[in-house]
């Protein structure tokens, strides 16, 4: 057995998934709250209190209530470490949270309780399904009027292709929930009720359903309905079956109120127990064990500006396998060259703690001098492998940015180098435009806001934005391109990446079909030739 193997089976490393505004970063608080590293949680919206949510460091996500980055938070809870990925809800920032989902071993799909599945669920849960990472399901909001959680289970098997098995069920009638059941001990748990949005981890009772007690708090019609449920789910309900939870089959369901804290605690202490360890990774040589001894990880995110005091820059990465040890030299696969590894740290938000060692399924944070980028591989000197690339978004939205004022040329280009190494824009050039500007490609459209905002706060930097009438880019490949030959392209525009390679902006899907079928010789790709798409 490996040295490893016990420090691997302690990891749980997990992204938390949903639709925008069902509760992730309510959520995260929470666990963080249980696990004891923070001892008052703030909502997200901080409605009744001026503290504000642990994950969201950023200055615009206190301003507007919402989560705009990744953010990457660690604790220690009942001999297991925790590793939690919060993405952003907003559809806007999808290649975040795709990029993360990279980094995860398995998800937690957060659901509301009244809204049911919604549209970024969804296309997030196809990921995870792609990526064959098993998913935990958290039914949020108990604390308002809801659906039947039988409507909810069917609507997850029909939507998502799933079947879903709960481990716990709501106790009450027509959304007015006081506790839950837990299916595994037969026993109901009641909770008080707490005020200041559950700030901290409320007092629980329990007890045996039979339990006379029980059946007075209740009151005859909510302890009949609850005996109804139980014996429901017992005839007709799914078996419990881990291989069909580890093959995507099958997801295990809680019900709960990040809120209130109504279930978190019993969502925890049972994720923890089920969820998987670190996984194997594929990579240019084969398959990647995490109890190889051989030290490897890849880059999953780049942040600029996390301490604005020190404009510092980190490369966040998961390790995959071998010990990391502080200082430690490693191989950089993209460069070829040797990095020394002097000043890893590890996360709770903005709080930073320097990192001594660290373990398969450990995400860590490295300072950048500007060698990484998103999907590099590390990896032990004397081994030369890559980690399956990253997928690429294409790019649905552009506009040409320009720094308003001249003076500030040199800030402007360090920010834009900058945030396009994060992956926050996809960033192209016109060679024979006069002035120096920038077009900018994004998948949603407050990635524009947030570009800009960063700019302005970040880098001193105003800037003038037009948007642009394109909405398809195409990257083009054929034996002697000439792209000032390409027939009918009158209305579109003809710009190159960042690596200096031909790409068509179209102004539609229509326009696009037109222009492909008066170039038989070029190709039209929707990504780069060496990069896979989403």
């Amino acid at each position: 057995m490996s040295n490893l193997a016990p420090e691997i089976s302690k990891r749980r490393t997990f992204a938390i998934i949903s639709h925008p505004d069902a509760g992730k970063t309510t959520l995260t608080e929470k666990l963080l709250l249980y696990g004891g590293a923070i001892r008052l949680a703030g909502s997200v919206k901080a409605r009744k209190t001026q503290k504000h949510a642990v994950s969201d460091w950023m200055e615009i996500e206190k301003q507007r209530g919402i989560s705009v980055t990744s953010s990457v938070l660690q604790f220690d809870y009942d001999g297991y470490r925790v590793n939690i990925l919060d993405t952003p809800g907003h559809q806007d920032f999808s290649e975040d949270t795709y990029r993360t989902l990279m980094a995860a071993d398995s998800a937690v799909m957060l659901i509301d309780v009244a809204k049911g599945v919604e549209e970024q669920t969804k296309k997030l849960f196809q990921v995870c399904k792609q990526r064959g990472i098993p998913v935990f399901t958290f039914v949020n909001k108990l604390d308002r009027y809801g659906r039947n959680p039988f409507d909810l289970m069917e609507e997850i098997e029909q939507v998502l292709g799933i079947r879903a098995y709960p481990m716990n069920w709501p106790i009450g009638i027509d959304g007015n929930y006081s506790g839950i059941y837990i299916r595994k001990q037969a026993k109901i748990e009641l909770f008080e009720r707490g005020g200041e949005h559950g700030q901290w981890a409320l007092p629980s009772t329990q007890g045996g359903v039979d339990d006379p007690e029980f059946k007075k708090i209740l009151g005859e019609d909510i302890h009949k309905a609850l005996c109804e449920d139980i014996e429901l789910l017992d005839m007709a309900g799914e078996e419990f079956d881990f291989g069909k939870v580890a093959r995507g089959e099958l997801t295990p369901m809680f019900f709960g109120s990040a809120m209130t804290n109504f279930g978190v605690r019993l969502f925890l202490e049972d994720f923890l127990k089920l969820a998987p360890q670190p996984t194997l990774r594929m990579s240019s040589e084969g398959v990647i064990a995490p109890d190889n001894e051989k030290f490897s990880a890849f880059v999953f995110k780049i942040q600029a500006n996390m301490n604005p005091a020190h404009r510092d820059r980190l490369a966040f990465i998961r390790i995959c396998s071998g010990k990391f040890a502080r200082g430690m030299t490693v191989y950089h696969a993209q460069s070829g060259k040797l990095v020394k590894l002097a000043q890893p740290q590890q996360f709770l938000a903005q709080e930073r703690t320097i990192v001594e060692e660290a373990y398969p399924g450990d995400i860590i944070g490295l300072f950048d001098p500007g060698i990484f980028g998103i999907g590099h591989t590390l990896c032990q000197e004397g081994s030369n492998f890559t980690f399956q690339d990253f997928p690429v978004f294409p790019p649905e939205q552009f506009a040409r940015v320009q720094a308003k004022d001249t003076m500030k040329r040199k800030q402007f280009v360090k920010g834009m180098t900058q945030l396009t190494q994060e992956g926050a824009v996809q960033v192209f050039h016109q060679p024979d435009y006069p002035v120096e500007s920038f077009i900018i490609g994004v998948v949603g459209s407050l990635q524009f806001e947030v570009l800009e905002y960063r700019l302005k706060h970040e880098y001193g930097v105003d800037i003038l934005m037009n948007k642009l009438p394109y909405a398809v880019a195409r990257w083009l490949t054929g034996e002697n391109l000439d792209v000032k030959a390409i027939k009918n392209m009158d209305s579109g525009l003809f710009v190159e990446d960042i690596k200096d390679r031909p790409v068509a902006l179209i102004s539609n899907e229509w326009q696009l079909r037109w222009v492909v079928e008066r170039n038989p010789e070029i190709k039209f790709l929707v990504v780069p030739e060496d990069a896979r798409q989403v």
